[in-house]
């Protein structure tokens, strides 16, 4: 093993795009039926709408970030760069916290969607087992792990257009416009974290930037294709999904009071029956959407936890990678050992909700970093320039703190936690982060020169 200089570059725009798409395309497969309940069709539409234009303003922005200063701990090093040491510690934690706990919701999918085909198997079983599968495809390289994850995105963005080929002739008005606002408008802010998880980790393109051949043009690229998919592919699973016999019928399965995992095969139910090829086929192919975001989101988080950890904010461990492979083993092994523990607690709501709070807390940082980096450094080589300046980012960020707001006053126990995570986090920065990381910080030196 050794401190590599950099991680290896070997990623062209297509596998970007991949990792992109792939981070991304679980949340279209489960989750975000989770807030149908709170805030039912129409509600849930409205918190779509407006999620999607706060993410199309924030990638639009980040992208020039992550082109100017291609680093694998992404917003960690922007807000060092533009607050120093103290502020970039605190948002490298925030980061960590959304690519630490989305994993396990995710692995808890597969799972639930394993047990579909052989109902005496333990879902939990098969969650960790994923874990150690992909964690080891990630630690034997980042060529080979992005190639397979382009393969399964593929797949998987393919089986949601059989999805909705085979789902949108069924659309019902009647149906889709079924008890539209369960708990009345206060409901939509309820739903935020779930509309979230439509497009959450997205932003983790940009921790894959060190290893991309061209990220002076492949990175907003990347971003701005993969966003564009996403879009589309959102509206017509949700419009699809809910369209068939209304939101109820893809949250609970029939006789259960329980929320499911499952919501696309539980769609497909009325439309062609539990014995139909169709429906198998979803159910099968559904996985590779669940296992592309999940080993995709695996290799964002390790980069994160490298880049802490090679700049000594974490244990300098995490920071070394193996001298052949070039991929960061220990930090890989690391978020392994927390998603786990996250996953016992079997508590998928809840991980998602935290996973949010980490989320919105790396938007809100990163667009006050763009405009603080913009008029502190207004010669830095910028080889992306953001569009639509200030509008684009001022919209990211008041949405984002709008956001982060509502989720603190209907989850304020879980906001309680959280907050409770960066205060400790930041009395770790105070004790144990070595002065020379903290001077480092300070004098500028996490930026790449291009």
């Amino acid at each position: 093993m050794d401190h590599p200089v950099a991680l290896q570059k070997t990623l062209g725009f297509f596998t970007i795009w991949g990792l992109g798409v792939g981070y991304v395309i679980s949340g279209m497969y489960f989750g975000w039926n989770l807030g149908l309940p709170h805030a039912g069709s129409y509600g849930f539409l409205i918190a779509t709408a407006v999620v999607s234009l706060m993410y199309v303003a924030f990638i639009s922005s980040y992208a020039e970030l992550a082109c100017a200063m291609p680093k694998a701990g992404g917003a960690f090093v922007y807000a060092t760069q533009a607050f120093g040491p103290k502020v970039g510690f605190v948002t490298g934690i925030a980061q960590l916290i959304e690519f630490v706990f989305a994993p396990p919701a995710i692995a808890a999918a597969i799972g639930a969607y394993f047990s579909l085909f052989f109902e005496n198997t333990s879902a939990l079983a098969i969650s960790i087992i994923a874990y150690g599968i992909f964690t080891a495809l990630n630690i034997y390289g980042v060529r080979q792990s992005a190639i397979f994850e382009l393969f399964v995105t593929v797949f998987a963005v393919l089986e949601l257009f059989v999805f909705v080929g085979i789902a949108a002739p069924h659309f019902s008005f009647e149906a889709f416009s079924r008890d539209p606002l369960p708990k009345g408008f206060g409901g939509i802010f309820e739903a935020i974290p779930f509309a979230i998880w439509f497009y959450l980790a997205i932003e983790g393109i940009a921790n894959i930037a060190e290893e991309s051949k061209n990220p002076q043009k492949d990175i907003s690229r990347g971003f701005f294709f993969a966003m564009a998919t996403l879009l589309l592919l959102a509206l017509l699973v949700f419009f699809s999904a809910v369209g068939v016999n209304g939101w109820q019928a893809i949250v609970y399965p029939s006789g259960s009071a329980t929320p499911s995992d499952s919501p696309l095969p539980l769609a497909l139910l009325h439309v062609v029956g539990e014995n139909s090829f169709f429906y198998h086929l979803l159910i099968s192919i559904g996985l590779f959407g669940l296992v592309a975001s999940f080993h995709g989101i695996i290799l964002a988080a390790s980069r994160a936890l490298f880049e802490m950890g090679r700049a000594q904010f974490l244990p300098s461990i995490l920071g070394i990678s193996l001298a052949n492979r070039k991929t960061p083993a220990v930090a890989l092994c690391v978020n392994m050992i927390l998603g786990v523990s996250a996953l016992l607690t079997g508590r998928t709501g809840e991980i998602i909700i935290l996973s949010v709070f980490g989320a919105l807390t790396l938007y809100f940082i990163s667009m006050l970093s763009f405009f603080r980096l913009r008029e502190k450094e207004p010669h830095m080589k910028r080889p992306f320039v953001a569009p639509f300046v200030p509008w684009a980012p001022l919209i990211a960020l008041i949405l984002s703190a709008i956001f982060l707001i509502s989720m603190c006053v209907f989850h304020f126990h879980l906001a309680c936690l959280y907050f409770a995570v960066l205060v400790g986090s930041l009395f770790y920065y105070l004790a144990f982060v070595p002065k020379c990381a903290k001077e480092v910080g300070d004098a500028d030196g996490l930026q790449t020169e291009i």
